[in-house]
């Protein structure tokens, strides 16, 4: 059956205009972007599928266009616009973090860091800066590493507070094995940057680890 034909309340566009987009679910999304599906296949049934066979909507994400292809109807112009999507979605949140202080609104952070890091094959450590006012003044992947650990050089990371005038700190990296729970290499590593920092007076609000479609919160969790 094609959308069209669903109850007018269950169909995903309508749903959104009505409700906001919070309350669809990731295929929902999805089919609102695919916009049609194929033959014999709506846009939310093609939208599952899709999930199915990447597994996670991360993984769709950042699949590369040779696996994106593949599925049937896919081709360079939808993978374009799927990236062009995601990217803008990246500049929105970067703007708001940089509009007002970062612990107003952690989970936007949150929602950030895994927009940049969840779709990434390898391991990178991530730094985003913050002034006085706790707002966002700089960022930057200062490490990188494979698909199971990246090297972090803690003097390396307290230079470049120095070197921007630092108020404070959110520290990140990806797990991509998928699994955000804190090793505890993690804790170890949280610890001696807290500590390098806090000799420069310059104070690590989190450190945040970002794995597929979750993440966890070091400062949540109680642990910096």
């Amino acid at each position: 059956m094609a959308i069209t034909d669903w109850p007018t309340d269950e169909r995903p566009r309508e749903k959104l205009i009505a409700s906001g987009a919070g309350v669809l679910s990731d295929a929902e999304l999805l089919a609102i972007f695919l916009r049609t599906g194929i033959v014999g296949v709506s846009a939310v049934d093609l939208a599952r599928q899709m999930l199915l066979h990447f597994g996670s909507l991360s993984a769709l994400v950042a699949a590369p266009l040779s696996e994106f292809s593949q599925i049937k109807g896919m081709g360079e112009a939808k993978f374009a616009q799927l990236q062009a999507t995601v990217e803008l979605a990246r500049r929105a949140l970067g703007e708001q973090l940089k509009a007002k202080p970062i612990l107003s609104n952690i989970a936007m952070v949150q929602d950030y860091l895994r927009l940049k890091l969840a779709p990434l094959p390898y391991e990178v450590f991530y730094v985003l800066l913050l002034g006085a006012d706790q707002r966002l003044m700089k960022e930057q992947q200062l490490f990188r590493g494979g698909e199971n650990t990246t090297t972090v050089h803690i003097k390396e990371v307290v230079k470049l507070a120095l070197l921007n005038n630092a108020s404070g700190l959110v520290v990140a990296h990806n797990h991509p094995q998928g699994d955000a729970t804190p090793s505890a290499a993690d804790l170890a590593l949280t610890t001696q940057l807290k500590k390098a920092l806090a000799l420069i007076d310059v104070q690590l609000l989190d450190h945040i680890i970002v794995a597929g479609d979750h993440c966890a919160s070091m400062a949540n969790l109680g642990l910096v």
